[in-house]
């Protein structure tokens, strides 16, 4: 595990080793100058990825990426360098959009498999509640088994014995002798 005292080190002996061996930077090779110890390109333009420099070079300018990277504090300037080597990158590919062209169509990508997402996910519910109501007994079975429960001239339903209530309900009850005596609901009962 390297600390942050090796991370310095390697960027010191990165920086001092493209300019020791007389090896310049991609940015000084690039701009055909001498590149002294302490370029501020050198330790982000290694020698070995020219074209990383020229596509930078090509979209912003040489002098724009050196009063960027002077503005940065030093541990800002790698992630700047990367960004602007990314979106010189795109542009190159695509000059009109850029990394956002690659950003719209990843969007549009991913709107799509949530999409089919969202289709598997309804098929999975209908193939599940199809197997649930498979499994459940058949409605003759239902009503073979159920017990009829009010009175006889209408409003009644059919309870379930599985499914019974722990509590009665009035109309159950004719004891009290006025609740839906003689057949209820239309009259025909003795008051």
């Amino acid at each position: 595990m390297m600390g942050s005292t090796g991370f310095f080190f390697v960027s010191a002996v990165k920086m001092a080793s493209s300019s020791s061996y007389n090896s310049p930077c991609a940015a000084c090779k690039f701009l055909r100058r001498k590149c002294m110890p302490g370029c501020i390109f050198a330790p982000y333009f290694p020698p070995e990825e020219p074209q990383k420099f020229a596509n930078v070079h090509k979209i912003f300018g040489a002098s724009n990426v050196t009063k960027l990277l002077n503005e940065l504090l030093p541990h800002q300037r790698e992630d700047a360098v990367n960004s602007l080597a990314y979106e010189a990158e795109a542009r190159v590919r695509d000059p009109v959009y850029g990394c956002v062209g690659a950003i719209s169509f990843l969007q549009r990508q991913v709107e799509r498999l949530q999409k089919e997402l969202d289709a598997a996910n309804a098929d999975l519910i209908r193939y599940a509640c199809n197997e649930m109501t498979s499994q459940l007994p058949s409605p003759s079975l239902v009503r073979s088994t159920s017990r009829r429960i009010g009175n006889e001239a209408g409003g009644s339903y059919f309870q379930n014995p599985a499914y019974s209530h722990p509590y009665s309900f009035p109309w159950d009850d004719n004891s009290s002798g006025h609740l839906n005596e003689g057949g209820g609901g239309g009259g025909g009962g003795s008051m």
